[in-house]
């Protein structure tokens, strides 16, 4: 999951909101550069169902952790389901504010 450790990213942000909205910028900041290399310019570049054939594993690989019961694994497993969410929003063109503002409008 980790692109370099001269990024921003190798030190722990405050919040996950922060984490998430500055991983967004840096897979943004990959899918306009698309530099050589890089998984992530390799699963933007990729077709469709590749992508979405990842969110699936992941997800998956996050059930089966957490059955195990083994929550550093689990905690690893959910890194992974986020960043690869978080490409598919880059990829379709969706704002973290976007899914903000979705999830605050199903608060009842």
């Amino acid at each position: 999951m980790s692109e370099t450790a001269d990024t921003p990213l190798d030190s722990p942000s405050s919040s996950l909101g922060q984490m998430l909205d500055e991983l967004y910028a840096l897979l943004k900041q990959r899918q306009a550069e698309m530099p050589e290399g890089s998984y992530t310019a390799q699963l933007l570049a990729a077709p469709e169902d590749k992508v979405l054939k990842k969110i699936g594993e992941e997800a998956t690989e996050v059930v089966m952790a957490a059955k195990d019961g083994d929550v550093e694994h689990l905690r690893y497993e959910i890194g992974d389901l986020y960043y690869h969410l978080l490409v598919v929003m880059v990829r379709w063109g969706i704002d973290p504010q976007e899914l903000a503002a979705e999830l605050a409008s199903r608060r009842k």
